[in-house]
């Protein structure tokens, strides 16, 4: 049986720490690389205020600058940014109340391939944005 979103947000995982051994994406070689997991990223979404927001660049620097990293692994913080905002959906799907669910239309680009992906739609996101005055 497939895994809900929510199951994969909240798996029992813990971040690692890896020496680059070559260039990767925009990663020179040797550094200190960060492999967040998706709780990781769904607390720090959680702790962006109100009318904020904070792009995957910003994020990948937040969370190498938190855990002692020269950078995050944009990959597999791409893939915990879309497991952290289908889950938050899916709560909401499932209690209806957009105040006890992950805001991760603060870290929803409405252009970028992440939001066109997400269960929940673009415009969804956008509404969301306008609500709090986001501004990507």
């Amino acid at each position: 049986m497939r895994k809900s979103w929510i199951e994969k947000r909240d798996i029992n995982k813990h971040i690692q720490i890896k020496l680059n051994p070559k260039k990767f994406a925009d990663i020179p070689a040797g550094s200190k690389m960060l492999i967040p997991t998706p709780r990781v990223v769904d607390n720090l979404v959680k702790s962006i205020p109100y009318a904020s927001s904070l792009n995957s660049r910003q994020i990948r620097e937040k969370l190498a600058n938190d855990y002692n990293a020269e950078m995050t692994c944009p990959l597999v913080t791409g893939i915990s940014m879309r497991i952290v905002s289908e889950a938050a959906y899916e709560e909401f799907l499932i209690n209806g109340n957009l105040d006890i669910i992950t805001p991760f239309w603060r870290i929803v680009e409405p252009g970028s391939k992440l939001a066109e992906k997400l269960a929940c739609g673009i415009n969804f996101i956008i509404e969301r944005q306008i609500y709090e005055g986001i501004k990507f």
